[in-house]
């Protein structure tokens, strides 16, 4: 049974390391793919995205994703490459990671709007692939509060999935699996990773962390419920690749999910110990903690 918690003085050795020294140790605990810039980084993802699908319609396969509604500038490149190749997305399966709920566990209406991540992926996704080349409505996957265990059945009904494709959070979340904080209940790192498709309260650092990037820090502008899939099914993936590009916010997690242990104190710590195959792309900014540097108080 695991119930790691991490230490400052843990955290602050990882943060002290030089990330030019980062990629050639021994001891990371997922692959680190550093890359110049943000438009490199997810240029590179979009590219490997639609070569996935290639190879898996060459061999007769279905592709299965979990796909974020953020980041999305990695959807440029593989839409484009989709469209211009034509590139069949027709066995394509997609879980969709979460939706917002508001303060009383109700849905917001599917629309284009930050509040919808349907209605956000539906424009900066979907609709954008030629219609002949879509995935089919059926191939959609989003958590429904009309029924919680269709998409962990469905999961389990296709074999799980071949990639995981996720940002993740300052303190670790994956999807809206965040760090069990309610003293009522505490899971361990093994009920953690079989977790199921469910209804959260979003944690107050979540909050302020997408107030501040998208709203000024107005945090009554952002939606404080959510409805997640759970790690049941991400870690029922083959491969994960995380995108992680949004600099002062990820640079510590970005340390923490290379050297930590797993703990349902970070959850993407998690991962590493289910799935075969992870790679954390991220940009020399993000990966460069300033801990790493001689610091004066003014």
């Amino acid at each position: 049974m695991l119930m790691n918690r991490l230490t400052t003085s843990e955290i602050y050795e990882w943060c002290s390391i030089p990330w030019q020294e980062l990629e050639d140790r021994d001891d990371l605990k997922c692959k680190l793919a550093v890359r110049k810039d943000r438009a490199t980084m997810m240029e590179e993802i979009g590219n490997l995205m639609a070569d996935e699908v290639k190879e898996h319609n060459a061999q007769g396969l279905p592709t299965k994703w979990v796909l974020p509604a953020g980041p999305c500038d990695e959807y440029d490149t593989f839409i484009r490459r989709v469209n211009e190749e034509r590139i069949d997305c027709k066995n394509l399966w997609v879980f969709h990671m979460d939706e917002f709920l508001d303060w009383q566990s109700r849905p917001y209406p599917v629309a284009d709007t930050y509040e919808s991540l349907e209605g956000t992926m539906l424009a900066c996704f979907y609709n954008r692939i030629d219609e002949e080349l879509r995935p089919p409505e059926d191939h959609r996957i989003w958590p429904r509060m009309s029924d919680l265990d269709y998409a962990d059945r469905m999961c389990d009904e296709l074999g799980g999935v071949d990639t995981v494709w996720a940002g993740i959070g300052a303190t670790g979340l994956v999807a809206f699996d965040e760090e069990p904080r309610n003293f009522c209940y505490r899971p361990t790192v093994e009920e953690y990773a079989d977790s199921r498709t469910r209804v959260v309260v979003i944690n107050s650092d979540t909050m302020v962390a997408m107030a501040e990037r998208s709203f000024g820090t107005c945090l009554d502008r952002v939606p404080p419920m959510g409805l997640t899939i759970g790690f049941h099914i991400i870690c029922s993936a083959k491969r994960a690749v995380y995108m992680v590009a949004t600099g002062d916010w990820k640079k510590t997690v970005c340390r923490v999910l290379l050297f930590s242990d797993p703990t349902t104190e970070y959850p993407v710590t998690i991962l590493p110990k289910y799935i075969p195959d992870v790679t954390l792309y991220t940009t020399e900014y993000t990966i460069d903690h300033p801990m790493s540097h001689d610091q004066k108080g003014w």
